[in-house]
Protein backbone atom coordinates (compact mmCIF):
# COMPACT_ATOMS: atom_id res chain seq x y z
CA UNK A 1 0.00 0.00 0.00
CA UNK A 2 1.11 3.27 -0.85
CA UNK A 3 1.84 6.10 2.04
CA UNK A 4 2.38 9.41 2.24
CA UNK A 5 5.96 8.63 3.40
CA UNK A 6 6.14 7.10 -0.01
CA UNK A 7 5.21 9.38 -2.11
CA UNK A 8 6.94 11.88 -0.44
CA UNK A 9 10.70 10.10 -1.07
CA UNK A 10 9.52 9.21 -4.62
CA UNK A 11 9.08 12.96 -5.57
CA UNK A 12 11.74 14.08 -3.12
CA UNK A 13 14.46 11.68 -4.78
CA UNK A 14 13.43 13.08 -8.03
CA UNK A 15 12.93 17.08 -7.52
CA UNK A 16 14.82 19.23 -5.25
CA UNK A 17 12.22 20.83 -2.60
CA UNK A 18 13.02 23.50 -0.25
CA UNK A 19 9.73 22.32 1.67
CA UNK A 20 7.64 19.02 0.86
CA UNK A 21 4.14 17.46 2.68
CA UNK A 22 2.34 14.96 1.79
CA UNK A 23 -0.73 13.70 3.60
CA UNK A 24 -3.19 10.91 2.61
CA UNK A 25 -5.47 8.07 3.17
CA UNK A 26 -3.90 5.47 0.90
CA UNK A 27 -6.39 6.56 -1.95
CA UNK A 28 -6.02 10.13 -1.95
CA UNK A 29 -3.36 12.24 -1.29
CA UNK A 30 -2.04 15.94 -1.13
CA UNK A 31 1.12 17.67 -1.54
CA UNK A 32 2.64 20.72 -0.91
CA UNK A 33 5.48 21.31 -2.76
CA UNK A 34 8.16 23.96 -2.83
CA UNK A 35 10.92 23.80 -5.61
CA UNK A 36 12.68 26.37 -7.19
CA UNK A 37 12.36 24.30 -10.24
CA UNK A 38 9.26 25.34 -10.28
CA UNK A 39 10.62 29.22 -11.38
CA UNK A 40 8.83 30.22 -14.30
CA UNK A 41 6.58 27.27 -15.38
CA UNK A 42 2.77 27.26 -15.55
CA UNK A 43 0.95 25.51 -12.77
CA UNK A 44 0.59 22.66 -15.74
CA UNK A 45 4.03 22.13 -16.39
CA UNK A 46 4.78 22.23 -12.50
CA UNK A 47 2.41 19.12 -12.10
CA UNK A 48 4.17 17.83 -15.42
CA UNK A 49 7.38 17.85 -13.47
CA UNK A 50 5.80 16.01 -10.60
CA UNK A 51 4.28 13.33 -13.02
CA UNK A 52 7.73 12.88 -14.37
CA UNK A 53 8.88 12.11 -11.73
CA UNK A 54 6.88 10.11 -10.30
CA UNK A 55 6.57 8.11 -13.48
CA UNK A 56 4.36 4.67 -13.91
CA UNK A 57 3.53 5.07 -9.98
CA UNK A 58 1.25 7.65 -10.87
CA UNK A 59 -0.50 4.75 -13.08
CA UNK A 60 -0.19 1.70 -10.59
CA UNK A 61 0.21 2.88 -6.89
CA UNK A 62 -1.29 6.67 -7.14
CA UNK A 63 -4.73 6.77 -7.65
CA UNK A 64 -5.36 10.32 -6.84
CA UNK A 65 -3.03 13.36 -6.32
CA UNK A 66 -3.66 16.90 -5.61
CA UNK A 67 -1.18 19.02 -6.13
CA UNK A 68 -0.18 22.37 -4.75
CA UNK A 69 3.13 24.04 -6.55
CA UNK A 70 4.52 26.42 -5.60
CA UNK A 71 8.45 28.41 -5.62
CA UNK A 72 10.16 29.58 -2.70
CA UNK A 73 9.03 32.79 -3.38
CA UNK A 74 5.02 32.32 -3.38
CA UNK A 75 5.51 29.97 -0.50
CA UNK A 76 7.61 32.66 1.40
CA UNK A 77 4.82 35.12 0.22
CA UNK A 78 2.33 33.28 1.62
CA UNK A 79 3.92 33.39 5.55
CA UNK A 80 4.58 29.82 5.23
CA UNK A 81 7.90 28.48 6.41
Amino acid sequence: MTTPENIQRYIAAGLPCEHLAVSGDGQHFEAVIVSAQFAGKRPIQRHQMVYAVLGDRMREEIHALSMSTLTPEEWAARGAR
